[in-house]
């Protein structure tokens, strides 16, 4: 038995005392275990723990014998504000743009008025399929197979993940619905639309891999590797093959639309998982003395 004394990390006013089972017990259920004792502190998805007041937020995967906390020591809380559930987040930004795209394609009248008379061409239909299939799969994905490390993140995460999808949804669907669309030749389309499915179905078994990797209910970690399926080897090369083909199949898409507007979405994009996957990358060569080390993090040989 461990008797921890909590304060409030911005106030350094104390909260009371815990009493903590054994050494064993982790910094996630630490959380849990502090919430239910005192009342007065934030819910447990709200805390981050840490054993200075303005020390580094401590990992759910620590444990209280690991950090050598004993009796009397002191862990500090700092409220995280009001939280959503990454799910929720998921399902918001994803089913935004399959509304918003197909509102441009369905109801063209709504948006460029007479001028929505005009013949569609064929790469507009395209474009519509591959954006609906991309964001349907994304929808199935967040319910069915994605296994989440955290509960929660801050809600103004919900704000700005959506308003960034939505945006960019409204600006690519725009040009590509537009009366006055011009497609490139259907060569560009055809072989651009057979490169955004391979990426798209590569995308899909990366994610399922990663799933596999943790059991259910469980925050286990592993080192990611190939499985049976050919479009996985992809991890013999990269960390984060998922961006990888995320980043394809937007490129893909920009190519076989030839608009503006949808490479500016795919650079920004490649940005921001870029940025991510270093992060990852980083982690995993800490976190794993035997990481490959003839890996990228998310472009093969390069990145």
């Amino acid at each position: 038995m461990v008797e921890l004394e909590v304060l409030n990390a911005k106030t350094s006013k104390a909260y009371g005392k815990v009493n903590v089972s054994s050494a064993s017990v982790a910094i996630s259920e630490l959380r849990v275990v502090i919430h239910k004792s005192l009342k007065q502190t934030p819910h447990a998805d709200r805390i981050s723990l840490r054993l200075e007041p303005r020390g580094k937020s401590l990992k759910d995967t620590d444990t209280v014998g690991a950090l050598n906390l004993s009796d009397g020591d002191k862990v500090y809380i700092k409220d995280l504000g009001p939280q959503i559930g990454w799910k929720t987040v998921f399902l918001a930004e994803y089913a935004g743009p399959l509304i918003v795209y197909l509102i441009f394609y369905f109801r063209p009248e709504f948006i460029y008025g007479k001028a929505a008379g005009n013949p569609i061409s064929l790469t507009t239909h395209i474009a519509a399929g591959c954006y609906t299939v991309h964001y349907v799969k994304r929808l199935l994905e967040t319910i069915f197979v994605h296994r989440f490390s955290h509960n929660t993140m801050p809600l103004r995460n919900l704000f700005k993940n959506c308003s960034y999808y939505w945006g960019f949804t409204a600006y690519v669907s725009y040009h590509v619905n537009h009366p006055l669309y011009t497609s490139p030749c259907m060569c560009t389309v055809y072989a651009a639309l057979a490169a955004f499915a391979l990426c798209e179905l590569g995308n899909f078994s990366i994610h399922i891999a990663l799933r596999n990797l943790r059991p259910p209910g469980t925050k286990v970690r592993k080192i990611p590797v190939a499985d049976g399926n050919p479009l996985t080897k992809l991890f013999n090369l990269v960390s984060c093959p998922n961006y990888t083909y995320e980043i394809g199949a937007w490129v893909c898409f920009s190519a076989m639309t030839s608009c503006l507007p949808a490479y500016l979405f795919a650079f920004a994009g490649a940005f921001q998982m870029t940025v991510w996957a270093l992060a990852k990358h980083r982690n995993y060569k800490k976190e794993f003395k035997d990481y490959p080390r003839g890996r990228r993090a998310i472009f093969p040989f390069l990145i």
